[in-house]
């Protein structure tokens, strides 16, 4: 496996609430968590820190033995859960952090599937033969809208409310993710990133640049066409490419 990531502030915001990590295991199981944070000053920054930071700690020890002792999808859907109480909790014991939330979208890949679990409008793609597939549904206002048929794809992307999420991590003591699961091959390059890239730049550009850009140079690029576009959001890429399993993992960030 192959492991990149890249995250800026942008170009509006005054810091940096987005929040990544990743790993391998020794059992050849790799995961990786994107997400994103709402609320109060520096709310945001820390709900998505204690998400990425809960469910590292989630992963890192459900994943620890040769065989899981849970399926892949119930481990994904009790981080969750865990990520979910920590920040609700902290919510609640300091009035300070009062309404703070942060999308997530958590990938696991292990013996060529890849496993999928997410809350809020963080996204996940898969990038096979010179094209990328949206494989995560949002959890938005924007979204509904166009599943009820009101407005279409094109009107959605240009939406003023396309921000206006409808599920995250830390408002309310329960959460539901949405899971799904794929088949990848090698070759394939998963990508999980925030709204501040899937917002500014179009899923046929995101396409292009995945491309046009050596695998290690992609994150980078992906953030630069973002910021390239006026993005005022921040912003964040992180970049899985599967490969056979003899291969021995590479992690830059």
């Amino acid at each position: 496996m192959r492991i990149t990531a890249k995250t800026d502030i942008g170009r509006g915001r005054t810091e940096n609430q987005d929040n990544y990590r990743a790993g391998v295991l020794p059992n050849g199981i790799v995961w990786a968590v994107v997400c994103d944070g709402m609320g109060g000053a520096n709310g945001g920054a820390v709900a998505s820190r204690l998400a990425a930071d809960s469910m590292e700690e989630t992963f890192t020890q459900a994943f620890d033995a040769e065989e899981p002792p849970k399926g892949i999808p119930g481990i994904q859907e009790n981080a969750i859960e865990k990520a979910n109480e920590t920040i609700y909790l902290c919510a609640r014991q300091n009035l300070s952090m009062a309404g703070m939330g942060t999308t997530v979208v958590s990938a696991v890949l292990r013996k060529g599937v890849l496993y999928l679990s997410h809350v809020g409008d963080s996204r996940a793609y898969l990038y096979r033969d010179g094209g990328l597939e949206l494989l995560t549904r949002d959890h938005s206002m924007v979204q509904a809208l166009v599943e009820k048929g009101s407005i279409t794809e094109e009107e959605a992307y240009r939406h003023p409310g396309k921000n206006l999420i409808t599920r995250a991590l830390g408002v309310g003591p329960k959460v539901e993710a949405e899971s799904v699961a794929v088949h990848i091959r090698q070759g394939d390059v998963v990508l999980l990133c925030s709204d501040g890239l899937s917002n500014y730049v179009t899923q046929e550009e995101m396409a292009a640049v995945m491309r046009d850009k050596p695998f290690f140079e992609a994150a980078g690029a992906l953030v630069d066409a973002a910021l390239d576009a006026e993005g005022h959001d921040n912003i964040t890429a992180l970049l899985i490419m599967a490969e056979t399993e003899a291969e021995e993992t590479t992690w830059t960030h």
